[in-house]
């Protein structure tokens, strides 16, 4: 009878690592890209999209996970109390699409 192999399990696959960039690289070239797009989009060639820097958390628990899905659900009902937000227009920029 011939031996069987072993049963492997799933691995996270590794990454060399001088091809390893930090996460704020990351979302800085996400910011980058995404800005350019919906600038050309909309024409409006160096307005701003995104607020400086972001929020890094680790969510440990339901509880926390239920709380940021309902403030990511909950958050857009709120612009027209934003006081920061552009002047010019009653809708939020993603109305438009």
């Amino acid at each position: 009878m011939a031996p069987t192999a072993a049963p492997t399990t799933p691995t996270t696959p590794t990454v060399p690592a001088g091809k390893r960039k930090p996460l704020g690289r990351l979302i800085g070239a996400f910011k980058t890209v995404s800005t350019k797009r919906i600038n050309e989009h909309r024409g409006t060639a160096g307005a701003i999209i995104w607020q400086r820097n972001y929020y890094e958390h680790i969510i440990r628990h339901a509880e926390s996970l239920n709380r940021i899905r309902a403030y990511i659900l909950d958050n857009p009902l709120q612009w027209h109390l934003d006081h920061e937000r552009a002047p010019a227009t009653d809708a939020p920029p993603w109305a438009d699409e």
